[in-house]
């Protein structure tokens, strides 16, 4: 699948997105360019923001800021230097994440605390500093990256599974507030996706089961209807739909991208 919008959808619109070295962020910086939009960059992994760049139809419409999001003075001088380089902030993208734990009786307490830092808390941190920007102009569209197991638990999967429920909770949550001031706040939830993430996840179910990742592929296949893993491109043109006019009355919503798998 290919991009899919036209070059003015996000004419205007300065668009931050975070975990943007990761597959799914990496994607949607590509396709919010090609959309029209200006777009502040920002992971840890300087020479993949670079790269990146280098990708977009338009670089010089590109901002990188490199930053750890766990550290609060990485984040105020993120959104400060965003804002000078590219002005305010019309639409953020919270796609910084990390896959991981084990079964509750091996999950570490260092490992909850970890996978939870970055998933909910650093989210939220970002978030609310973002939105106080946004309220100044009464204009805004937030998208977090949340998943199909902040809808369902699934095996093995606790620690990231309880950051991506508090991430969909928080969505409603914070979506009923912020839309009395015309911000959307929606989450993306996505099953297995071609990323390295999901190919880890993936791996890692099989490990545990005794199976090669070959094997748990095949079967993770043959659990999604549509018989295939979801593209990054097919989850970043939904992101930029809903940071688009065209998405202006959709609030709160936990948007699925299973192939069928999951249906409620």
């Amino acid at each position: 699948m290919s991009f899919l919008f036209h070059e003015n959808t996000l004419k205007e619109q300065h668009i931050l997105i975070t975990g943007a070295t990761g597959g799914i962020g990496y994607e949607t910086a590509k396709v919010a360019v090609q959309a029209g939009a200006k777009v502040t960059i920002t992971g840890r992994n300087e020479e993949k923001l670079n790269q990146l760049k280098e990708e977009c139809q338009d670089p010089s419409r590109v901002y990188i800021c490199k930053a750890d999001l766990t550290d609060a003075h990485d984040r105020n001088h993120l959104l400060s230097s965003a804002i000078e380089q590219q002005g305010p902030i019309t639409g953020l993208v919270n796609s910084a994440g990390i896959g991981g734990g084990d079964l509750v009786e091996k999950l570490s307490e260092e490992d909850a605390r970890k996978i939870m830092e970055l998933n909910y808390f650093a989210l939220v941190q970002l978030s609310q500093a973002v939105y106080q920007q946004m309220k100044d102009k009464m204009r805004g569209s937030i998208v977090n990256i949340s998943s199909l197991s902040g809808l369902r638990g699934t095996h093995g999967n606790s620690a990231y599974s309880a950051s991506k429920f508090a991430v969909t909770g928080f969505t409603q949550a914070f979506a009923l507030e912020a839309i009395e001031n015309n911000i959307r706040v929606n989450a993306i939830c996505p099953g297995y996706v071609d990323t390295p993430m999901g190919r880890n996840a993936i791996k890692s179910k099989g490990e545990r089961e005794g199976r090669s990742y070959e094997e748990q592929l095949a079967i993770a296949k043959d659990s999604i209807p549509s018989g295939r893993l979801t593209s990054t491109v097919e989850v970043a043109n939904t992101i930029v739909y809903l940071l688009s006019e065209a998405a202006v009355n959709i609030v709160g919503e936990s948007v699925k991208i299973s192939g069928g798998s999951v249906m409620r």
